[in-house]
């Protein structure tokens, strides 16, 4: 009888998939998520600190930064702020605490997603890969040409907004979401289409939707608190106006509530990318004995 020898599949080439910046104070918790990284192809550089990680990120601008966010002496707060000053770039947010009020501030921040602690690595890796498709596949889905309306421009190849001829300082989701609502002005959308649409998910938690739109709100209405532009539609969704006319239904908050903040961002089990139940990953454990 012939023996077959199996089959060997390569392993993918090592910086095929993009260079990501992994920091975290924590060592045991870096060198798993480096680890899994590495085994699918990912380029990774690793940081344990807020300078350190500048410093890596203006040495070798990287594809995607996993965030701690309780660094020694320096937040993932101020180090996603002092990186997005140089220009665009995803940010996955990591972290032992599951508080609303952090989820909610990281989001504002300009976090692209929001993982806690413990974590599957392999889902980390999904959210990875989905948050960096986005960000890749934004441009090319842009290509229609300038947007405008309601005193708002936006040119897409450029990756530039205005508001009155004045220039915003928009997030890459930011511009994504604000140039998604300008290719249907008029139209309502619910939060979860928004999702699909914007972030390119299938899954996640929809309160990140609300803070994008809440956040966007301050960069493009004259009064956030009376939006007249991105008009909340009760128990639908939002809509663009661009005539700025209508009724009073435009509020801060948005379709949802407050609680349903953080609802589906930490838990793999409700995924339905394939990655299958949580409880059939390894897991990252919260670090012992540390406040985070």
């Amino acid at each position: 009888m012939e023996n077959t020898p199996p089959t060997r599949h390569p392993a993918p080439a090592q910086g095929a998939r993009g260079r990501v910046l992994v920091v975290d104070d924590d060592p045991t918790v870096a060198e798993v998520v480096v680890g899994y990284l590495h085994r699918v192809g990912y380029t990774v550089e690793q940081a344990g600190d807020g300078p350190a990680a500048l410093a890596r990120f203006a040495a070798h601008r990287p594809d995607l930064v996993v965030l701690d966010l309780m660094l020694p002496v320096m937040d993932g707060f101020e180090v996603c702020r002092r990186m997005r000053e140089h220009g665009p770039v995803p940010v996955i947010m990591l972290t032992a605490r599951g508080d609303e009020e952090d989820r909610i501030l990281g989001l504002e921040t300009g976090a692209d997603d929001y993982v806690t602690k413990p974590f599957s690595p392999r889902e980390l890796v999904l959210r990875v890969d989905s948050v960096l498709r986005r960000a890749r596949t934004a441009a090319p889905a842009d290509g229609a040409g300038p947007l405008s309306g309601g005193g708002l421009s936006l040119d897409p190849a450029a990756r530039q907004a205005c508001r009155d001829g004045r220039g915003l300082a928009l997030t890459l989701r930011e511009f994504d979401l604000l140039a998604f609502l300008l290719r249907y002005p008029g139209r309502a959308f619910g939060r979860e289409e928004l999702m699909r649409e914007v972030w390119g998910w299938d899954f996640g938690d929809l309160s990140t939707v609300t803070v994008h739109i809440r956040r966007l709100r301050g960069k493009v209405e004259t009064d956030p608190a009376r939006p007249r532009l991105i008009r909340t539609v009760w128990g639908v969704g939002y809509r663009l106006d661009l005539d700025e006319e209508g009724d009073e239904e435009g509020g801060e908050e948005g379709p949802g509530t407050p609680a349903d903040v953080g609802r589906a961002v930490a838990g793999a089990g409700d995924r339905r990318d394939g990655a299958g139940p949580a409880a059939a990953m390894p897991v990252v454990p919260p670090t012992g004995g540390r406040s985070r």
